[in-house]
């Protein structure tokens, strides 16, 4: 279903990473009354003025949140439907990690009468669910977008576990997923494909796993040197055999998924000046797909865009005129400034083109103008 229609509502689930351990929460959001950014005023007559202030009154944003009370920082939090309930799972500091269910949080945003009751009574609801069989913390995490309630999560000391839920509760296999030789940075199920989901690792390598094999057996393919450092983040194309990564030497790599055996990325960009931190492909549009990095720089990409030859002279005699624009990738469609200490960037499955940043410095709502 596509919102085209202004003014747009959205909610978020989001984490917080608090020096004190006791002081962190998850936080559900709702941001309403979305619209257009308003043109800069202009100096005209005192009536328009006040037409404006009220015209800006009227279209300006709303923001409400509530939150729940979590033991240690937040490494990674990610979302899921599962019965029609909207739940969370969170990847702790402290090396646990927890699920919760998300309803009361969202009733509380969308009924102040609620709200009130729950800030009055210092409502916090207690995990679903906990798993301490991790050594270490970790930031992996994802669930399976074909199996609902499924999970996967991969920790600092390289071991991967699949939880499974059962009608009560979730059942997480004691036996790790072992082929990563350290820690295991990101994890993305296939969205096709029921038992199979890739990884990547500070190791260098991404790679693809099927949990039908025993979990010493379930590695199938292995890119042993997918960059020349750490591999942070991974996405999977949905309705394409590819996936990209993003690591620490600054590099985007795309690679098909039937020739990962040959070790080489069928396409590989370099624009951003310090790590990736994240990566996603669009839901829809199979070419298109947004990045971030610790350079304070959000990406757009579409692999479809070529140009010919009368455009790479233009673009060549353009170049010289502005060193700023010398040797940036084709294919490089949009960049976002003005964030710092990005972390995460994401499509809105519902808004078309709408992009929604997290940082240090706060939440970023955007369109592109081609969106």
């Amino acid at each position: 279903m596509d919102r085209n229609q202004y003014p747009h509502t959205i909610f978020i689930v989001c984490g917080t990473q608090a020096e004190k351990s006791d002081r962190n929460s998850v936080m559900v959001v709702k941001m309403s009354n979305l619209t257009k950014t308003l043109k800069e005023k202009t100096s005209e007559s005192d009536e328009d003025d006040n037409d404006d202030d009220e015209e800006e009154e009227d279209t300006k944003p709303e923001f409400e949140s509530v939150s729940l009370k979590h033991i240690g920082g937040i490494n990674r939090i990610r979302s899921t439907v599962i019965n029609d309930r909207k739940i969370a799972a969170t990847w702790s500091d402290t090396g646990k990690v927890h699920i919760w269910d998300l309803s009361r949080l969202l009733h509380a945003v969308n009924d102040s009468s609620v709200m009130a009751t729950y800030v009055r009574n210092q409502e916090s609801p207690k995990p679903l669910f906990t798993f301490n069989g991790h050594m270490n913390e970790g930031f992996a995490m994802d669930w399976s977008p074909t199996v609902p309630g499924m999970l996967a999560t991969g920790d600092c000391s390289k071991n991967i576990h699949i939880w499974k839920p059962n009608e009560t509760e979730w059942v997480v296999d004691q036996r790790p997923y072992v082929g990563h030789t350290s820690s295991v940075e990101d994890i993305q199920w296939s969205p096709n494909e029921q038992s199979v989901f890739t990884s990547c690792s500070v190791d260098r390598s991404i790679r693809v796993w099927d949990i039908r094999a025993m979990p010493s057996k379930a590695c199938m393919l292995t890119e042993t040197d997918a960059h020349t450092s750490d591999v942070n983040v991974v996405s999977w194309n949905k309705h394409e055999p590819f996936l990209i990564s993003g690591g620490d030497d600054g590099y985007i790599k795309v690679w098909d998924l039937r020739q990962l055996s040959k070790q080489t990325p069928v396409a590989s960009f370099k624009h951003h000046h310090s790590s990736i931190t994240s990566v996603q492909w669009h839901h829809i549009d199979s070419s298109v797909f947004a990045a971030a990095g610790a350079d304070n720089q959000i990406t757009l990409w579409d692999l479809a865009v070529e140009k010919d030859d009368e455009e790479n002279k233009e673009q060549t005699a353009n170049n010289n005129k502005n060193n700023q624009l010398e040797n940036l990738p084709d294919q490089l469609l949009f960049i976002h400034m003005g964030q710092t200490d990005i972390k995460e960037v994401h499509w809105h499955r519902q808004i078309p083109g709408l992009l929604i940043s997290t940082a240090l410095s706060g939440f970023n709502i955007f369109k592109t103008i081609s969106a």
